[in-house]
């Protein structure tokens, strides 16, 4: 059995870059509920913005707090972030000098990303859960206007002149692209399948990643819209990020199924070439790279931590520990003028010492793969799965095995690339950690329709 517990600490290795005072890596961290702040410059953690309470305080139906922070963005000045929250339907705008809470806007169901205009004044919101961009005046704290999308818009992000925004789906295959001056839908752009939850955008492409089938499909920026490439790069594909340094121009592309981050050189005329493959921590998940192009940052969902990558020798300079879960991530730049930068940060509190487990094949001819991440959540603890190389739409349950009956503690579907996400609630780490029990006890991957075991633990 192999158990790995991550302490409250940083480690970092010598790193290049020119990361300036004041600037910030933020992360989303969705289990505690908080906004990680890192200093760049040092590789440190410097504290956390907490937006609610852990569960079980977060489920009580007086809770006032945000649930399920989730999505981040922040306005062309840098002064003001947006932090999204699943759970909640909320848009918190926060002051990035004082980490102070300026506002809660509260939009439709399931809101997952949302980012500013280039000209800053107005807000962005995709509304996942249903079918609209909520769109929003960040001086007035409102929503003004709703644009309706494909069912399951899964985030928005502007074209670096402001003349058209771009949202993939969730939740169906199109990706639509949006005059801003008049607001409506001008093209709307095939899918290679159906879930999206990222991209990037500059003046050229549009990069969006395609969590459900592992590829990443890339489409011109410039009418009519359409696609030049789609890249194969591997189950549980995240995020995207592009970078400019003296080595050229690439897009880094996170892939949580392989704990790797993908360096793709973007090619004028020509297909992306693969440039580099980083292996990175668990489950990598946010990214995005500094404005000088020399490191990008990549938050790890499962291993409740951000690492820092040297893009000119693409290696692992920094692993810094964040809250729980972290999906999206941001740099932004000047984010702060003062010298620390630090005020009303707090610490990151029960959320530290997540245990990782590893569930690997029964069998010698199953490529299935699952991370496993326990986190403490108080009197209870948050388990999260994610598995890779299943058989696409077969139905699995995730076994606690040990001296008496087994016991299922989730079930959960295989999507069409084979892979699945699934959480439950409980007091799993006094269950698995060898330091509070003489006999811990093991997890496995069975089918739902028998007791046949895909995954067992490592020994």
């Amino acid at each position: 059995m192999r158990f790995l517990l991550i302490p409250a600490l940083l480690t970092t290795c010598a790193a290049s870059g020119l990361a300036q005072n004041g600037d910030r890596v933020y992360t989303a961290d969705q289990t505690s509920n908080t906004v990680s702040v890192v200093d760049p410059a040092t590789n440190k953690f410097l504290g956390s913005i907490h937006l609610g309470e852990d569960v079980p305080a977060a489920l009580s139906p007086l809770y006032r707090g945000q649930l399920l922070v989730h999505g981040l963005g922040f306005s062309p000045d840098h002064k003001t972030l947006d932090v999204i929250s699943i759970g909640s339907n909320s848009v918190t705008l926060i002051d990035t000098e004082t980490n102070l809470v300026k506002g809660t806007i509260y939009v439709g169901r399931s809101p997952h990303e949302g980012f500013f205009r280039p000209d800053g004044h107005e807000l962005w919101v995709a509304v996942r859960g249903e079918n609209y961009i909520s769109v929003i005046d960040p001086v007035k704290m409102k929503e003004v206007r709703r644009i309706e999308t494909a069912n399951g818009p899964g985030m928005v992000l502007f074209r670096p002149d402001g003349k058209y925004a771009f949202v993939p789906s969730s939740f169906t295959p199109e990706m639509d692209v949006i005059d801003t001056a008049t607001y409506e839908v001008i093209a709307r752009v095939p899918q290679v399948s159906p879930f999206s939850p990222n991209l990037a955008v500059d003046q050229d492409e549009v990069w969006f990643t395609l969590k459900d089938t592992g590829k990443t499909q890339v489409v011109s920026a410039k009418p009519p819209f359409q696609t030049l490439a789609t890249l194969e790069t591997g189950p549980i594909t995240n995020h995207v990020t592009f970078i400019t340094n003296p080595a050229g121009r690439f897009a880094y592309v996170s892939v949580g199924g392989t704990d790797q981050v993908l360096a793709y050189r973007r090619r004028p005329n020509a297909a992306p070439e693969l440039a580099a493959t980083i292996k990175a921590g668990d489950l990598p998940h946010g990214i995005w790279g500094s404005d000088d192009g020399r490191k990008v940052y990549v938050g790890l969902e499962n291993g409740d931590a951000v690492q820092a990558i040297d893009t000119m020798t693409n290696r692992i300079v920094a692993t810094i520990q964040v809250g729980q879960l972290p999906q999206a991530l941001v740099y932004v730049p000047k984010a702060v003028s003062s010298e620390a930068g630090t005020a009303n940060l707090k610490p990151l509190g029960p959320a530290t010492g997540v245990i990782h487990l590893e569930l690997v094949p029964q069998s010698s001819h199953s490529s299935a793969h699952a991370s496993v991440a326990i986190n403490s959540l108080g009197p209870i603890d948050n388990l999260q799965i994610a598995a890779t190389g299943l058989t696409p739409g077969k139905k699995y349950k995730l076994m606690l095995i040990g001296d008496a009956e087994p016991q299922e503690l989730t079930s959960f579907g295989a999507g069409i690339g084979g892979v699945a996400i699934a959480q439950t609630l409980g007091p799993l780490k006094r269950a698995a950690s060898p330091s509070q029990s003489a006999a811990p006890l093991t997890l496995e991957v069975r089918a739902a329709d028998g007791d046949e075991v895909v995954l067992g633990q490592t020994k």
